[in-house]
This record gives structure tokens, sequence and C-alpha cells, in this order.
């Protein structure tokens, strides 16, 4: 497993997850609304942008498996975000990525802070994050930036990890 670019042949492979309900039922985004011309222009769009970094997660035959994320990428904080392909789920390729992601930003960024949110009834998504000892914390101690409702940011489990944490325990 490796991270790469994003590529306009990972589109297929994108929109499949993204009509999949058992992947997306629990995101705060309407993914099954979205075309494959959507994934494209998502794709075609990460290579110029300059706020937030999108990868590609490949397998060793570089067949797209999902998309990692830092986004909102801002004041030396960022947002994080995956999400894995059903086929590539339970491999520990998410694992992996996750790592890469939050070295690539504590690296290279020179990022303080990671945060994500993740709904209250993703309990895969709770029982990942839990097992590899990430911290859930408040809301209130984050400044979250991005499109999100005050519904979604007081009803969803946020979690977060510094430089300074990451370093010791991970």
């Amino acid at each position: 497993m490796y991270l790469r670019k994003l590529q306009k042949n990972d589109a297929i492979l994108m929109l499949e997850w993204m009509h999949d309900s058992s992947v997306v039922e629990s995101l705060h985004t309407d993914f099954s609304s979205k075309t494959i011309e959507d994934c494209e222009k998502f794709i075609e769009d990460s290579l110029l942008d300059v706020h937030n970094l999108h990868f590609a997660i490949a397998d060793e035959f570089d067949v797209y498996q999902g998309t990692v994320s830092l986004k909102n990428i801002y004041n030396n904080s960022a947002e994080f975000a995956i999400v894995i392909r059903p086929e590539a789920m339970g491999h520990g390729i998410a694992h992996g990525a996750m790592k890469r992601i939050i070295d690539l930003g504590f690296e290279s960024k020179k990022l303080e802070n990671i945060y994500w949110c993740v709904s209250p009834e993703n309990k895969r998504a709770i029982r990942f994050y839990d097992k590899h000892g990430y911290s859930k914390v408040s809301p209130s101690t984050l400044n979250i930036r991005g499109n999100y409702s005050k519904e979604v940011i007081s009803n969803y489990i946020w979690y977060q990890i510094t430089r300074a944490t990451y370093y010791v325990g991970l």
C-alpha cells in the first residue's frame, strides 16, 4: 500500500464506493448523487488545490483502494478524511494510509494539529479510531473549518492528534 496523486482512471472505483450504501450511509456528504463527471472533476481539481491534499491509496498493483486527505489546511491545522473501498476494508490499508498522511502533515506541512469527525452511527470507524488510540475531544477545543452545520459539530464525535502526542505514543 502506498499513497500517490489521484489519477483520472481512479474515478470509476471512486464512484463505486460513493454508490455503496454500506460505505456512505453515515457520512455527512451525499455521495450517492455523485456522477463519474463529479469524480473526474474532483480528481482534476485535487491536483491544483493548495488548501487540501488528496491522495489515492493504491495497492501493490497500483489499483485505487480509497482516498485519504488533509483538508482545510490553515494555521498549522488540518482536517483528516479517509474512505476505503469495501474490498480493501479489514486489511490494514486504512491504518497504513492514515499513518502516512499524518506523517506527511506533521513532517512536510509542519502541522501541529489534525482533527476529524465521525458520525455516532459509524460504529466501524469509531472502533477503528479507538483501537488505534486516537483521542476524542470536544469540538469546542478545535478550530473547525469547512462546511459543517452547528448540528453536525455538536452531534458528531471529534478526534484530534497533535504533533506532540503523535510522536510519543502512536
